[in-house]
């Protein structure tokens, strides 16, 4: 059934660490402002950096329905929102099962995961009656669908650090293929909580606050870096066939031009460059580009010790000798390492970097590990530099490799974020 469509962003939607709508996300990555915040986690005795939404969104919803809606479903349900309506939406009824909706998460509701265990364990009560809608995995693509009236496929994906990145090059494949004409696709995750905390500890791969201030623990790339640091968030994008954008007259940001994917094979917690480089060598091949003609590379860079050497080789290995020609910066620096919600996360940076004309920074990058070598965008982003051809590469534990390209368009008028709906 292979038609080999044409698929275009027409809506993106965020609540990150740096930023709750588009506007807000464009203007802090810009400035290369932070949203890791110090985190305090009852029960334990450390403290811990985190990216951290700095809101609540118990306001967003009724009584009747907060008990269904853990942290991570609520700003799921208010990305995915922004996004459906960034793109001129309302529900998707008239679609039927033509339209999709592809999620990714690795924890889904962790807070209600978590409360639930202290009610039972601590103060020997029974979990809430909806506890198990609000924590288990798809609650948020769920709520989604059913707000939303996506009839078609609605699937979660969990696929570790991955699992918005294989959402959304699921979702490409849907619409590419001819099996559906729109999708909604992204992922949200919220692991600040004492037990993911506590867990992540113990792999020893997560940061301590920096003494020069808790915003700079996050250092990927750096020489002193000192690992990963956990953030919170949701980010999503509507995506759909050019022809329906068309017929439909709505502007798009950028196509979504390719995906790869690749699995390791090698080990559950430690990364292969061949399988990374695969994935991207995938992707560049899928969009009907050449290396050389991808103009920024979002990179998964999480500051840890080893995995940040592994992507640097797997990326020169890729580009080769035009590797010193190819902007490379890991954002994970400003908003922390969201897990499920991380790919979509930052390809919506990336894809909101090439509507702007600037490529992002890396934030505190100032003295660079010679096993790093790229071609650093360090500490201060780079203005009026157009961008033609993307990536945005992520990698999880259990050795998911993913990597999407976007691409400017060249038919259809231009969209910013700035737009009015």
């Amino acid at each position: 059934m292979s038609m080999n469509r044409e698929v275009v962003i027409t809506g993106m939607g965020v609540v990150s660490p740096v930023g709750c709508d588009m506007a807000e996300l464009i203007s802090q990555v810009s400035a290369g402002q932070s949203g890791i915040r110090l985190c305090e986690p009852k029960w334990l005795q450390k403290k811990f950096p985190g990216g951290v939404v700095p809101r609540t969104f118990e306001g967003e919803f009724t009584k009747l329905e907060l008990p269904f809606l853990d942290r991570c479903a609520q700003m799921a349900v208010v990305a995915a929102r922004q996004a459906i309506s960034d793109a001129g939406f309302g529900d998707f009824s008239e679609y039927q099962q033509r339209a999709g909706l592809f999620y990714g998460t690795v924890i889904g509701g962790a807070e209600t995961a978590q409360s639930g265990y202290e009610q039972m364990l601590i103060e020997h009560k029974n979990a809430r009656p909806y506890a198990t809608m609000a924590m288990m995995h798809n609650a948020g693509a769920a709520q989604i669908s059913i707000r939303h009236q996506i009839l078609g496929p609605v699937i979660t994906h969990s696929t570790a650090c991955a699992s918005s990145g294989t959402a959304i090059g699921d979702a490409l494949r849907a619409i590419r293929d001819g099996y559906l004409d729109v999708a909604v696709a992204g992922g949200a995750e919220t692991p600040l909580t004492p037990a993911t905390f506590c867990g992540f500890d113990a792999t020893r791969a997560l940061a301590i606050p920096d003494k020069l201030g808790v915003e700079r623990s996050c250092r990927p790339f750096s020489k002193d870096r000192a690992g990963l640091v956990l953030g919170e968030g949701a980010a999503f994008i509507v995506i759909e066939s050019g022809e329906n954008a068309k017929r439909r007259g709505v502007s798009r940001y950028a196509e979504l031009s390719g995906y790869g994917i690749a699995s390791d094979g090698y080990h559950i917690g430690s990364p292969s460059a061949k399988g990374q480089a695969t994935a991207l060598r995938l992707a560049i091949e899928d969009a009907g580009l050449a290396p050389s003609e991808i103009t920024y590379l979002n990179a998964h860079a999480t500051a840890t010790r080893g995995g940040d050497v592994v992507e640097a080789n797997a990326i020169r290995q890729v580009f080769g000798d035009g590797v010193s020609d190819l902007p490379v910066s890991s954002t994970k620096s400003l908003h922390g390492h969201l897990l499920g919600a991380t790919s979509a996360l930052e390809l919506v940076i990336t894809v909101a970097a090439m509507t702007e004309s600037f490529v992002p920074a890396t934030a505190h990058l100032d003295d660079v590990d010679p096993e790093c070598e790229l071609n650093h965008v360090a500490n201060s982003a780079i203005f009026n530099r157009q961008i033609e051809h993307a990536m945005s590469f992520s990698s999880g534990f259990g050795g998911t490799n993913v990597a999407l390209v976007v691409s400017r368009h060249r038919e259809m008028p231009a969209k910013r974020p700035a737009d009015p709906v």
